[in-house]
Parts: structure tokens; C-alpha cells; sequence
């Protein structure tokens, strides 16, 4: 049985949800990233992120302050895993972050710094940057560990998330990503790239991101799309982007808790949505894996929420559209 001496060593991330009739004639298996005390993928990058750091000997518990940018997820992440390491942290958040991701951060001893102004595309991300870079002036024990530039948060995927990938489903058809900061897109691309593997990478993100192109808009859904594009991502290795909006993903969250009892987070559903786009474009037979960063007790005031959702889009739900997929340019 496993007997666990660190919380750092509690991620199980190699289990699978068969979501049987998800997809007419496909199978399609969401991998689970959610088993961990943070209960997000986010917990192999803040785990990544710190190790990393304290192999370069940039860091040293009880002298270094550690500072990130967060929507909640690697917010949470980042306080169980300083607050075990023996690190100070402070988590930049805006607005759209949840209440219970807040106290969770809290719980585990962050200290918060909430930025209420906006980009002019909608987004806060260019703020919640802008303050660590004015915060990291002004305290020279602050160490950033920023997610949208280090190169362990592509290895944290890149060794674990895909490979995991790769070792139960080698001749895979299709891999659904997420796409936010890009860490998990990226690793997932370099691992197809260096063995060559068949699969098609669809990168998912909301409707309002600006990865695939278009203009920003306003997103409420903290997790996935970004109104910044981050340093380590690169364009060229994706296949085929999909971009559902925000009420299609209240809708597949609300129809897997119905179908499943599953209480998938509003990043899995996110990416479920955009399987949903593709729909037609999947030949039947096909195995698909969805990556399913999270799960859903931190969206329980929102995506789950009837007053929040009627509230923040007005007119009830509809089924999901059909949309034709962008293809990548080769």
C-alpha cells in the first residue's frame, strides 16, 4: 500500500475516467490531474518549480521569499508546497479568483496581494505581472518563479503529464490540452516531437484568450487562456487549436455532474468543451485522452453556481454549437 512521508509525495497522476457516450463511436479517457492535496495539475508544476530552483541554489528556505502570478490553481499549489518546503509566499491574484482557492491559499500561510485594474484587453494578467515586477524592487529576498517563462514548468510536463500519456495509449489518436500559461501544451508537444508519436495535439482555450489569434476579451472563468502571450510558448507545434466560449463550458461541466457524478473543475471543462467542437472532425473509433487539470470543488461559487452563471451571462444555457476546428498553418 502507498505510505506517503511528504505531502509533496501525494500525486497520483496516472488514473483515468472512461467517459463512456461522451462521444458517439470514440472512447474518451479524461486523465485525472486532480489527485493531489492541491487537486490540480498545477501541484507537478509548483512541486517542478521549486525543485529546480533549490537545485540551482537560487532559493534558501527560511531566507528566500517566493512571489507568482496566479488564477488560483498554481496559487494553491505554490502555498502547500512552500509552507512544506519552509518558503514565505505571496500569490498576485485578480478579481476572478475563488473564494475558496483564496482560503485555501490562506490556509496554507500566503499572503495575498489582490490587482484590481485591468489590461486594456480585458485581462488582469499584465497587472498581476507589473506588480511582481515592482514588488521584486523593492524586497531582494523575493524570488519569482514565474510559470510564463521557466523552462520547468515545460520539464514538469514534459517528464510526467506526457510520458504518462504515451505509456498506456502509444498509438493515441487525438490528446485534448488546455492552453494557459502553456506549460502542460508545450511539454505535451516537445514529447511528441522527439518520438515522433502520430497523435494529433489540439490545444483548447477559452473564447477571449489570445494564443491562437483574435482579440482579447473579457473571460470569467479563472484557469485556462491568458490575455499575455507567455515566453515559453511556441505556436508552430500545435495541430489544431479549438476555442469554446464560457457558457459552453458551464454546460459540459453542468452535463458531466448530471451524467457522471464527476465534479470536473472549469479547466477540464474547458477542454471537454473543445472535444465537443471537434466532434465532427473525429472519425469514429477514435481514442481520445483529455487532460483534466482540476477538479471542480473550487468553481462551486461560479461554474456551479445558478445565481453566479445567470448573473455573469443572463439568458439560460443553450446546447453547445457545432464549430469547424483552426487548423495550424504547417
Amino acid at each position: 500500500m502507498p505510505v506517503f512521508s511528504s505531502v509533496l509525495e501525494m500525486n497520483i497522476s496516472d488514473a483515468y475516467f472512461d467517459l463512456n457516450g461522451f462521444l458517439d463511436g470514440c472512447q474518451v479517457f479524461l486523465k485525472l490531474e486532480g489527485l493531489n492535496p492541491a487537486k490540480s495539475i498545477k501541484f507537478k508544476t509548483a512541486v517542478r518549480l521549486i525543485a529546480d530552483l533549490e537545485r540551482q541554489r537560487k532559493i534558501t528556505p527560511g531566507v528566500t521569499r517566493i512571489i507568482e502570478s496566479s488564477s488560483g490553481n498554481l496559487g494553491v499549489a505554490l502555498s502547500i508546497v512552500c509552507a512544506e518546503r519552509g518558503y514565505e509566499f505571496t500569490c498576485v491574484v485578480d478579481p476572478n479568483v475563488s473564494g475558496t482557492a483564496l482560503r485555501l491559499m490562506r490556509v496554507y500561510g500566503a499572503s495575498i496581494v489582490m490587482v484590481h485594474e485591468q489590461h486594456g484587453d480585458g485581462g488582469y494578467l499584465a497587472a498581476r505581472i507589473r506588480t511582481i515586477e515592482r514588488l521584486l524592487r523593492t524586497d531582494d529576498r523575493l524570488v519569482w518563479t514565474n510559470q510564463y517563462a521557466s523552462r520547468s514548468n515545460m520539464l514538469a510536463h514534459l517528464k510526467g503529464t506526457a510520458a504518462e500519456v504515451w505509456k498506456h495509449f502509444p498509438d493515441l489518436d487525438f490528446l485534448f490540452v488546455g492552453a494557459g500559461s502553456t506549460g502542460t501544451l508545450m511539454g505535451c508537444a516537445e514529447y511528441k516531437r522527439r518520438y515522433r508519436c502520430r497523435t494529433r495535439l489540439v490545444a483548447v482555450e477559452p473564447e477571449g484568450s489570445i494564443l491562437s489569434g483574435g482579440p482579447a476579451g473579457e473571460r470569467f472563468i479563472p484557469g485556462l487562456g491568458t490575455s499575455v502571450r507567455p515566453p515559453i510558448f511556441d505556436p508552430a507545434v500545435i495541430d489544431v487549436w479549438v476555442k469554446p466560449d464560457e457558457r459552453m463550458t458551464v454546460d459540459v461541466a453542468t452535463r458531466v455532474l448530471e451524467e457522471t457524478r464527476l465534479l470536473i473543475g472549469g479547466s477540464t471543462a474547458t477542454v471537454l468543451a473543445g472535444v465537443r467542437l471537434m466532434e465532427r472532425e473525429i472519425p469514429s473509433g477514435s481514442t481520445i485522452v483529455v487532460i483534466s487539470p482540476d477538479f471542480g470543488d473550487a468553481y462551486l461559487e461560479t461554474i456551479y453556481s445558478r445565481s453566479w452563471v445567470d448573473r455573469t451571462y443572463g439568458a439560460p444555457l443553450v446546447a453547445p454549437p457545432r464549430r469547424k476546428a483552426e487548423r495550424c498553418s504547417p
